[in-house]
């Protein structure tokens, strides 16, 4: 492989596939609540999130990606030590069947 270029940030993505009885109101207001972290945390510097379109079926039940842009690892572990961090995480992780949190650094490929 070619030399590779990372970008100098760090993504931090979270899979979730939330219980069968929590309401999609419940989940608009959990999804409000966690967009609503880069206004409280300054080091997330960016938040996004989806929900699965593949028609692959791959997903193995998660349905929703959230993915916040942090500089370092460094940030990161200030992030998820916040107070509003976790007041928020204990209550979105209740309303969760499965989660699965990835941390990267995107490279790009140099051809």
């Amino acid at each position: 492989m070619e030399a590779t270029k990372e970008t100098g940030v760090v993504k931090h993505v979270l899979l979730a596939k939330f219980k069968e009885d929590v309401s999609p109101d419940k989940i608009d207001e959990l999804i409000k609540g966690y967009a609503s972290l880069v206004n409280h945390i300054h080091v997330m510097k960016s938040f996004h999130w989806g929900t699965d379109v593949s028609i692959e079926n791959l997903h193995q039940g998660f349905t929703h990606i959230f993915e916040s842009t942090f500089e370092s690892t460094e940030a990161i572990a200030e992030y998820i030590s916040h107070e509003k961090h976790v007041e928020f995480a204990n209550l979105f992780l209740a309303h969760l069947e499965k989660v699965i949190v990835f941390d990267y650094n995107p490279t790009s490929v140099c051809l």
